[in-house]
């Protein structure tokens, strides 16, 4: 289902030293809100990720292991066969992607799944320290995902960005590129920044919180910021894909529809949803394992509008 927000909306930063070319962030999403230009995003003739590629998880800091298997089941209900949940479903939310540019659907799979729950880079980390973490996994037609515990500091996060996407360069003299895209879990350090609308916003318009629908906000949240950048990386995984704006700030294919999640969507309001009769949680999307996720409206390039599940 289509949905046509009022003119298009842009968050407002005040922090924006940290984004640098090739590099998109998922920003705060209940900062102040201002109108922008009509929403366009424009392909800038980059390679796109098409076929099939697996999703490396690198769980870095404590994680239980139900946390883990909420991240694992998101990522391996991306591609699902139709048949395997009943829509609106994380796949058909997922095949948006396949309309960005030539060359057919981006199939992920589950790659490997490594644990550094003793933090071997310690838990402040940098930038450097995240593309480090990534460069440990296989980078042969996979993505790498970092996420970092609620206890791990990242530089960054929360004042200006939930998580970003980039790239790297391996193999032999370093002629080969990767993409890799880091998450933090916001569960402690910015549930009002990076957890809405399962955490009371810390700016803006003071709707009640929703329930999220794995019982942990942080990971239900940190879910909402991991489809946001697999997609926005699949789409644009150099920094000369699909954006609208400056390569240093653009606006991917869900960044570009912050804070859209249903129909009727607009500031301090996620849209309709819904609503779980036996948790009372709230959600637009179902995943394997009877999983029940909310995902981010997606920028379709046939209507130019941003399309949520329901």
């Amino acid at each position: 289902m289509a949905f046509s927000p009022p003119p298009p909306l842009l968050l407002l930063l005040s922090l924006l030293s940290l984004l640098v070319l090739q590099s998109s962030a998922v920003i705060p999403r209940m900062l102040f809100l201002v109108p922008q230009q009509p929403l366009v995003l424009k392909y800038h003739k980059g390679p796109l990720l098409k076929g099939n590629y697996t999703v490396n998880l690198l769980f870095y800091g404590r994680f239980t292991p139900a946390q883990r298997a909420i991240v694992v089941d998101f990522v391996r209900s991306l591609s699902a066969p139709a048949r395997s949940s009943r829509p609106p479903s994380v796949a058909s939310w997922w095949g948006t992607t396949a309309l960005y540019g030539p060359g057919g659907a981006t199939r992920l799979s589950l790659g490997r799944v490594l644990l550094d729950d003793r933090c071997s880079l310690g838990k402040s980390l940098t930038d450097s320290d995240l593309l480090t973490l990534a460069s440990r996994a296989p980078h042969r037609a996979a993505i790498t995902v970092v996420l970092t515990a609620p206890d791990v500091l990242v530089d960054g996060f929360c004042m200006s960005r939930c998580g970003f996407h980039d790239s790297g360069r391996g193999g032999k003299h370093g002629k080969s590129r990767y993409t890799y895209l880091w998450v933090g879990n916001p569960a402690t350090q910015c549930p009002g920044e990076c957890a809405w609308p399962f955490a009371q916003p810390t700016y803006g318009p003071q709707t009640p919180p929703l329930l999220p629908p794995n019982g942990d906000v942080g990971v239900d949240g940190l879910i909402i910021s991991l489809a946001t950048l697999l997609a926005d990386t699949v789409t644009n995984p150099y920094g000369d894909g699909f954006f609208q704006g400056p390569p240093t700030l653009p606006l991917e294919a869900v960044t570009a529809c912050t804070g859209i999640f249903g129909n009727g969507a607009f500031p301090g309001y996620p849209g309709n949803l819904l609503v779980d009769p036996t948790s009372g949680a709230s959600y637009n999307a179902r995943g394997l394992a009877g999983r029940e996720y909310l995902l981010p409206a997606m920028w379709d390039p046939k209507t130019k509008q941003c399309k949520a599940l329901v």
